[in-house]
């Protein structure tokens, strides 16, 4: 019996980085998270090439590759890609599971979907709560003002409405 094993959610996230404006994962995490080799993962891809457009699957330039590797703190001599990595969008790691037929790889792939479905969810909330913020921000400008004005109306109620007079009658002076 094949024992159930699906990866936490916390660790696929961490694997979802933001390239050119698009959330992705990279071929060696996705390799990792199948349990196949990436270079195997990257045959199968360039054998079904035409299953993956540019929307779908991009490989990073060789600045983008550069700035990813100086983000990861550790590198061990000999044991990180020499090649620049394929990118997968949403779409693209959805296609992955047809052109990899492992049922491990088809598990990983819904479990990694319902991650992406979860951030668009959450930016979506985000969105939400940023419009109701600014319309509580015009709102409360909206009372200052009209508190300003009360406070001014009651400042004028409060002060003399005559101005001082000189009195009325002799003087006498001693």
């Amino acid at each position: 019996m094949a024992t159930k094993w699906i990866h936490p959610h916390d660790v696929i996230v961490q694997k979802i980085y933001l390239i050119r404006n698009e959330k992705v994962m990279l071929d060696y995490d996705l390799a990792m998270l199948y349990g196949v080799e990436t270079k195997r993962l990257k045959e199968q891809v360039r054998r079904n090439i035409s299953r993956f457009p540019g929307d779908f699957m991009f490989e990073l330039s060789s600045e983008e590759w550069k700035s990813l590797r100086s983000q990861f703190a550790t590198l061990k001599r000999g044991r990180h890609q020499k090649y620049s990595p394929f990118a997968f969008t949403e779409q693209g790691i959805a296609m992955l599971s047809s052109v990899l037929n492992s049922e491990n790889a088809i598990k990983v792939n819904i479990e990694i979907i319902r991650q992406f479905v979860r951030m668009r969810q959450l930016i979506g909330s985000h969105k939400e709560l940023l419009r109701k913020i600014t319309e509580m921000e015009k709102s409360i400008t909206d009372h200052d003002e009209k508190i300003m004005l009360i406070f001014q109306t009651i400042k004028e109620l409060l002060e003399p409405a005559m101005k001082k007079r000189k009195p009325i009658g002799f003087r006498i002076t001693k």
